[in-house]
């Protein structure tokens, strides 16, 4: 039997999934190629945790979740563009996402260029919307677009490109990969509805120290999930960070130490919630589930 945080977790990610097929009813994309490697990602599944935290954020403040549609349409279309690139053979080179085949594999590495390219784009014209309705959502626009790019996960994937391999690597080098390729798009996540709401500037700044820490710990979960979790729940190849020699977690520190590490980011994210003067019991769940996720 599902618990009150599950079903309210499954409530979210189907309302994100009625604002996506409304709004790709609704564009029009030509040639169908490009509409269909799009969509493939798009609708391949997923927890859809970005635009949930948005959403969680947006009520939490006292706001409407319509206020942040268009933003939770956008950072899941710049999360999507980022996976299908990240999966190329010039990268990751992963054959499987979600347990069905890469974008590239579907489609070709041209397309899949293209498809990611789009999705980016298509994100920052859905920002450029917002930009109109004044200065607020300028800002959060802002936010998001700068966490996208060569200031955030962008300079991520590059560093941990860089890095890959080389024995001079270390927790200044792990921790920056971290912070920009991971943490940086779930800090748009929960600031973004507080830049909308022209929130006091010290709830933005917690705000933005919880999703830096959650950034955290959700990395550090999936480096541990990719050295002990399970293909089927997982639906990726596992194993690949210890044999591409990636800087990860459990490759500098070992599968203990980085247990520790998610103990201690996990017990970081409860903290700055309590000082909150919200009811944050939904993002207290969902630190905990996160924590011990097995996918």
């Amino acid at each position: 039997m599902e618990t009150k945080f599950e079903q309210r977790m499954e409530e979210l990610r189907l309302l994100f999934e009625e604002i996506l097929n409304e709004y790709l009813a609704n564009t029009q994309i030509k040639p169908e190629i490009l509409s269909e490697s799009m969509q493939y990602s798009l609708k391949i599944g997923g927890k859809r945790l970005r635009p949930v935290l948005m959403f969680v954020t947006a009520q939490m403040l006292g706001g409407k979740i319509q206020d942040v549609s268009n933003f939770a349409l956008a950072i899941e279309m710049i999360h999507t563009y980022s996976l299908i690139h990240d999966d190329l053979p010039a990268m990751d080179n992963d054959d499987l996402r979600r347990g069905k085949p890469s974008n590239h594999k579907q489609f070709g590495e041209g397309q899949a260029i293209l498809a990611g390219d789009a999705l980016l784009n298509e994100a920052y014209g859905l920002c450029f919307e917002e930009c109109n309705k004044g200065k607020s959502y300028r800002m959060a626009a802002s936010v998001l677009c700068k966490n996208a790019g060569a200031s955030g996960m962008v300079a991520g994937q590059a560093a941990d490109l860089f890095w890959q391999g080389r024995e001079d690597a270390g927790k200044a080098e792990a921790e920056f990969i971290i912070l920009n390729k991971t943490a940086k798009m779930i800090m748009s996540a929960v600031t973004i509805p507080a830049y909308v709401y022209d929130a006091d500037e010290n709830i933005i700044a917690l705000l933005n120290e919880f999703g830096k820490n959650f950034g955290f710990l959700f990395q550090i979960t999936d480096d541990l999930l990719d050295y002990t979790g399970d293909f089927e729940k997982l639906g990726k190849s596992v194993g690949k960070d210890a044999a591409e020699r990636k800087i990860s977690s459990v490759n500098l520190f070992g599968k203990e130490k980085s247990e520790e590490l998610a103990d201690y980011y996990s017990g970081l994210c409860l903290k700055i919630l309590d000082e909150l003067p919200y009811e944050c019991s939904f993002l207290q769940e969902l630190t905990t589930y996160v924590r011990n996720r097995e996918a």
